[in-house]
Protein backbone atom coordinates (compact mmCIF):
# COMPACT_ATOMS: atom_id res chain seq x y z
CA UNK A 1 0.00 0.00 0.00
CA UNK A 2 1.44 3.34 -1.01
CA UNK A 3 1.06 6.48 1.00
CA UNK A 4 1.77 10.14 0.48
CA UNK A 5 5.36 11.09 1.30
CA UNK A 6 4.09 14.36 2.80
CA UNK A 7 1.72 12.60 5.19
CA UNK A 8 2.09 13.62 8.82
CA UNK A 9 3.78 11.12 11.10
CA UNK A 10 3.36 10.59 14.83
CA UNK A 11 6.53 10.77 16.91
CA UNK A 12 7.73 7.28 17.82
CA UNK A 13 8.02 8.11 21.53
CA UNK A 14 4.43 9.41 21.62
CA UNK A 15 3.19 6.34 19.72
CA UNK A 16 5.02 3.98 22.08
CA UNK A 17 3.54 5.70 25.13
CA UNK A 18 0.06 5.42 23.66
CA UNK A 19 0.67 1.75 22.89
CA UNK A 20 1.72 1.11 26.49
CA UNK A 21 -1.28 2.92 27.96
CA UNK A 22 -3.63 1.07 25.60
CA UNK A 23 -2.25 -2.29 26.71
CA UNK A 24 -2.60 -1.38 30.37
CA UNK A 25 -6.19 -0.18 29.95
CA UNK A 26 -7.05 -3.36 28.03
CA UNK A 27 -5.60 -5.47 30.83
CA UNK A 28 -7.69 -3.57 33.41
CA UNK A 29 -10.80 -4.17 31.30
CA UNK A 30 -10.09 -7.89 31.00
CA UNK A 31 -9.41 -8.11 34.74
CA UNK A 32 -12.71 -6.39 35.54
CA UNK A 33 -14.56 -8.79 33.24
CA UNK A 34 -12.91 -11.76 34.96
CA UNK A 35 -13.70 -10.46 38.44
CA UNK A 36 -17.26 -9.63 37.49
CA UNK A 37 -17.76 -13.07 35.93
CA UNK A 38 -16.66 -14.64 39.25
CA UNK A 39 -19.17 -12.53 41.20
CA UNK A 40 -21.11 -14.68 43.71
CA UNK A 41 -24.41 -13.10 42.64
CA UNK A 42 -25.97 -15.48 40.06
CA UNK A 43 -26.24 -14.23 36.49
CA UNK A 44 -29.66 -13.53 35.01
CA UNK A 45 -30.95 -12.07 31.76
CA UNK A 46 -30.74 -8.61 33.30
CA UNK A 47 -26.93 -8.98 33.14
CA UNK A 48 -27.00 -9.38 29.35
CA UNK A 49 -26.58 -5.64 28.55
CA UNK A 50 -23.53 -5.57 30.84
CA UNK A 51 -21.98 -8.57 29.08
CA UNK A 52 -22.63 -7.01 25.69
CA UNK A 53 -21.19 -3.62 26.69
CA UNK A 54 -18.09 -5.09 28.33
CA UNK A 55 -17.46 -7.47 25.42
CA UNK A 56 -17.97 -4.81 22.75
CA UNK A 57 -15.71 -2.37 24.58
CA UNK A 58 -12.97 -4.96 24.94
CA UNK A 59 -13.23 -5.90 21.25
CA UNK A 60 -12.83 -2.22 20.31
CA UNK A 61 -9.80 -1.91 22.61
CA UNK A 62 -8.23 -5.03 21.07
CA UNK A 63 -8.84 -3.65 17.56
CA UNK A 64 -7.15 -0.39 18.56
CA UNK A 65 -4.20 -2.21 20.11
CA UNK A 66 -3.75 -4.29 16.95
CA UNK A 67 -3.72 -1.07 14.89
CA UNK A 68 -1.22 0.55 17.26
CA UNK A 69 1.05 -2.50 16.92
CA UNK A 70 1.19 -2.19 13.12
CA UNK A 71 4.32 -0.76 11.53
CA UNK A 72 2.26 1.85 9.71
CA UNK A 73 0.70 3.19 12.93
CA UNK A 74 3.18 6.06 12.90
CA UNK A 75 1.12 7.48 10.02
CA UNK A 76 -1.18 10.11 11.48
CA UNK A 77 -4.37 8.83 9.80
CA UNK A 78 -3.88 5.27 11.06
CA UNK A 79 -2.86 6.47 14.52
CA UNK A 80 -5.94 8.72 14.77
CA UNK A 81 -8.25 5.89 13.71
CA UNK A 82 -6.74 3.58 16.34
CA UNK A 83 -7.04 6.31 18.98
CA UNK A 84 -10.73 6.80 18.14
CA UNK A 85 -11.33 3.05 18.47
CA UNK A 86 -9.54 3.05 21.82
CA UNK A 87 -11.60 5.96 23.13
CA UNK A 88 -14.82 4.28 21.97
CA UNK A 89 -13.69 1.02 23.58
CA UNK A 90 -12.94 2.73 26.88
CA UNK A 91 -16.30 4.53 26.79
CA UNK A 92 -18.31 1.38 26.03
CA UNK A 93 -16.40 -0.62 28.65
CA UNK A 94 -17.00 2.17 31.16
CA UNK A 95 -20.72 2.02 30.42
CA UNK A 96 -20.54 -1.74 31.01
CA UNK A 97 -18.80 -1.25 34.36
CA UNK A 98 -21.42 1.27 35.47
CA UNK A 99 -24.15 -1.11 34.30
CA UNK A 100 -22.59 -3.98 36.28
CA UNK A 101 -22.35 -1.93 39.46
CA UNK A 102 -25.91 -0.59 39.20
CA UNK A 103 -27.40 -4.02 38.44
CA UNK A 104 -25.45 -5.67 41.26
CA UNK A 105 -26.57 -2.97 43.71
CA UNK A 106 -30.18 -3.40 42.64
CA UNK A 107 -29.92 -7.19 43.07
CA UNK A 108 -28.39 -6.82 46.54
CA UNK A 109 -31.09 -4.36 47.64
CA UNK A 110 -33.94 -6.52 46.27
Amino acid sequence: MQHDENEQLVEMLFRNGTLTVSGIILSFSLTFLTQWANNPIPWTLIDLPTVILLSAGIVLQIAALIRFLGHDSIRRTIYDRAARHMIMGISVTGAGVISAVVIDLLQIVA
